[in-house]
C-alpha cells in the first residue's frame, strides 16, 4: 500500500497536517456569500485543518479580515500563512509585483493587524519582484524574521535555481508553485524542495475540470469508491513527503470531500498507473 506520513514540519518549527486550505476562493463581500465563507473557514478547522493559506492580493487584504472573523481568537496549532509582494496601484487600480523593503514592511504590517497576531508564522513572498534586486527583497524579509514579526519564511512560483539564490541569503521553509497530478512543470523544484526539506505548498492541486475527465484517474476513482478530485488530492499526498496541497472551495461539501482525501490509500500499483499519467514515470 501506498502510505505517507499525515503531518510535516514547516522549516523545522510548526507541525500541521499535510493537507491544508486554500481561502482564495471565499466570497468576502457583505451578505449571504460571506456567512458561508465564514462557515467554510470554520468547519476546515473543525475538520482538522492546521494550515490556510491566504495572501495580500486575495481582495487587498479582505482575505486576510475574513479569516480573522472567522476564527479569531485562534485555536492552538492552527497556522495562517500569507503572502506578500504584489501590490495595486493607487493610480490606475492595476496589479503588479512590489517587494521593495518598505512595500513590503507596510504589507506585513497591515497582514498583522488584520489578521489580529503579533507575528506571522509563515510569511511567502508571492512572486519575485525583478525590479527589485532580490537580496533586498530577501533581506527585508530577514529583517522582519529578525524583528519577530515573521516565524519563518517561503517563496512562491520560482525555479530550481532562485530557490538556490534565496537560500544563500534565508532559510527557505516553504516553496508555493503552481503543481497537480496533470501539470508537473516544477517537478524539478519539488526534488529540490524533497532533498532539503522544505515544504512544498501546490497551488492549483487539481487540474481544473481535466482530472475528472482523465480515464486512468476516473478508473482509480472508481475502484477506491471516490472521487476523481480526491484521488488526484491522494496521489499528491502519496507522491512526495514534503507535499502539502491547498485545495480551496466555497462550499461546504466540497470542502467535506477534499479533506477526506486524507484519509484515502492507494496501491502501488494504482500510485504508478496515476504516476505514468502524461509520460511521467
Amino acid at each position: 500500500m501506498r502510505n505517507s506520513t499525515r503531518t510535516l514540519r514547516i522549516g523545522g518549527g510548526p507541525e500541521v497536517h499535510r493537507l491544508g486550505f486554500g481561502a482564495m476562493q471565499l466570497p468576502i463581500e457583505q451578505g449571504p456569500d460571506r456567512e458561508r465563507s465564514l462557515a467554510v473557514a470554520r468547519r476546515a478547522v473543525e475538520l482538522g485543518v492546521t494550515l490556510i493559506d491566504t495572501a495580500h492580493m486575495y481582495g487587498w487584504g479582505a482575505n486576510e479580515e475574513l479569516l480573522a472573523e472567522a476564527l479569531h481568537p485562534y485555536p492552538d496549532g492552527l497556522l495562517i500563512t500569507t503572502k506578500v509582494g504584489v501590490a495595486r496601484s493607487a493610480d490606475t487600480g492595476e496589479w503588479g509585483f512590489d517587494a521593495r523593503p518598505a512595500a513590503l514592511r507596510d504589507q506585513v504590517d497591515a497582514a498583522l493587524r488584520r489578521l489580529r497576531v503579533e507575528r506571522i508564522e509563515l510569511l511567502q513572498l508571492h512572486r519575485i519582484d525583478p525590479e527589485t534586486p532580490l537580496a533586498e527583497q530577501l533581506g527585508t524579509l530577514g529583517e522582519l524574521q529578525s524583528e519577530g514579526k515573521v516565524g519563518h519564511l517561503g517563496l512562491s512560483e520560482v525555479t530550481v535555481d532562485e530557490l538556490d539564490a534565496a537560500r544563500a541569503v534565508i532559510d527557505v521553509g516553504s516553496v508555493q508553485n503552481r503543481y497537480n497530478l496533470l501539470d508537473r512543470e516544477h517537478e524539478p523544484v519539488l526534488a529540490a524542495c524533497e532533498s532539503a526539506g522544505i515544504a512544498f505548498l501546490p497551488w492549483r492541486p487539481v487540474a481544473h475540470g481535466d482530472a475528472g475527465e482523465n480515464a486512468e484517474v476516473a478508473a482509480v476513482a472508481a475502484e477506491l469508491g471516490a472521487t476523481s478530485t480526491q484521488v488526484s488530492l491522494a496521489w499528491l499526498l502519496a507522491h512526495s513527503p514534503v507535499m502539502l496541497p491547498i485545495p480551496g472551495t466555497a462550499r461546504l461539501a466540497h470542502l467535506e470531500e477534499n479533506i477526506a482525501a486524507a484519509g484515502i490509500t492507494l496501491t502501488e500499483a494504482q500510485y504508478d498507473r496515476l504516476n505514468g499519467i502524461g509520460g511521467q514515470a
